[in-house]
């Protein structure tokens, strides 16, 4: 029960990897805030636990400040922030859209933006928080994602930054960075290339040192760890969860 009598606001907590951090917060004791762009599978992940299921498009501000309000509001207060929302629009530069990079740049570092600057001030008046932004190891370049790897890199430096600036008042700022996790988005990314989502996991497995690829529930117990009051001594890292170096 790390988290009992605090409270957690996780974004894109409607499916994969925000799911499982979302479901673990609370079976640890946290009251949880479960948000997504869509109500229906917030609902759906908050139901069994009695959370509170928030829809909110992260790339827009006023959501934001409303969903972040609504959370203080209705459970009491905001210790914890983790931002898993993300998408992908995956192509090779030449290929790339506007419209493919900004929705990409706008959900995953301007959300995280918006997000963070909204959660802060309660932190910091209560001179107690932790947030966590999902990166990913595509942070090191991957081909076909100019607009996800400059994303995820630039949550690295945004939560270094942070970590600067709030640690004064108490609150850790920290990014874990993912490998092959299997959820939706690995599934599409597998669609995209036209392979088969089975063969795509094994393939991939072949390539970990742990020779399996990761589960939600992996990435999860490391987000938890980073919230948790064990981890008070550690800001600004970034932490490798893929299986290996």
């Amino acid at each position: 029960m790390r988290f009992e009598g605090k409270v957690a606001l996780v974004t894109g907590a409607g499916r994969g990897i925000g799911a499982a951090t979302a479901q673990l917060f609370a079976k640890e004791g946290a009251k949880v805030a479960v948000s997504d762009l869509d109500e229906g599978p917030a609902k759906e992940i908050a139901g069994p636990f009695g959370g509170l299921a928030i829809a909110c498009d992260v790339s827009n501000r006023a959501q934001v400040e409303s969903m972040v309000e609504r959370t203080v509001k209705e459970l009491g207060r905001l210790d914890v922030l983790v931002t898993c929302a993300g998408i992908i629009r995956d192509n090779l530069l030449f290929k790339m859209t506007d419209e493919d990079w900004d929705a990409v740049i706008d959900t995953h570092l301007k959300g995280t933006f918006l997000c963070a600057r909204a959660a802060q001030k309660h932190m910091v008046d209560n001179k107690y928080g932790k947030m966590v932004f999902l990166s990913s190891t595509s942070a090191l370049g991957n081909r076909g994602q100019a607009n996800y790897s400059a994303a995820k890199a630039g949550l690295q430096g945004m939560a270094r930054t942070l970590a600067i600036e709030l640690g004064q008042y108490n609150v850790n700022v920290n990014t874990v960075a993912p490998g092959f996790v299997e959820t939706r988005m690995t599934r599409a990314t597998a669609e995209r290339m036209g392979v088969d989502y089975e063969a795509f996991k094994l393939g991939a497995a072949s390539q970990i040192p742990l020779r399996r690829v990761g589960q939600p529930q992996d990435i999860a117990n490391v987000i938890a760890f980073l919230c948790s009051d064990e981890s008070s001594f550690v800001s600004g890292q970034n932490i490798y969860v893929r299986g290996g170096p």
